[in-house]
């Protein structure tokens, strides 16, 4: 039996990936905020190393899994509510092209249904980020070839930043790929 609720993204390969690329990202002194921290394995992983973490979800389950183990969470969506700047921040997007036939109409799709072209809420998150970002600030977002990594790549220019791979591997047919953006101090 599962530890996790079902209704609540079980930590796998990208969860992973995700996590390890944000140990080498971290800096010491950095003020972390992972959006969508799902069952809380990325933030939970970095409380012993980081300043501060900071994690949200919109989904109750999430959020109740989170904070049962020991992560300091806030039930919201993207940044809603949130002040202050971070120095990282993480997100794990709802990444897979999903048609309205496809929706399951529970609080999981929260952490699948990407829309149409899977950038849905990444679009959303790109707006509001480099508000919530240090001058030095970086975002780790982990993505997926299904995704579109040049159209994403594409919005991390739009929202004033540059992006680069810092992780992939390859799972169940497509390339897991956790894109470092930054602002683009030359367009500041």
């Amino acid at each position: 039996m599962s530890p996790y609720h079902p209704e609540v993204y079980s930590p796998a390969e990208d969860t992973h990936l995700l996590l390890e690329a944000a140990r080498r990202a971290l800096r010491p002194g950095d003020q972390v905020l992972e959006i969508g921290t799902g069952s809380g394995e990325i933030s939970y992983g970095l409380l012993p190393i980081a300043e501060r973490v900071v994690a949200t979800d919109i989904n109750p389950h999430a959020a109740g899994m989170a904070y049962s183990r020991g992560v300091p969470v806030i039930r919201t969506d993207l940044f809603s509510g949130i002040r202050g700047r971070f120095d990282l921040i993480i997100f794990n997007p709802p990444y897979l092209p999903t048609t309205a036939e496809e929706r399951m109409d529970d609080w999981l799709e929260y952490a699948l249904d990407g829309g149409e072209d899977g950038r849905r809420t990444i679009r959303r998150f790109l707006a509001s980020a480099p508000d919530h970002l240090t001058i030095q600030g970086r975002i780790l977002l982990l993505i997926s070839s299904l995704t579109g990594i040049a159209e994403v790549t594409t919005l991390f220019t739009e929202a004033g930043m540059i992006a680069f791979t810092v992780a992939e591997e390859v799972c169940e047919g497509e390339k897991l790929i956790v894109l470092l953006g930054m602002r683009d101090l030359c367009r500041v």
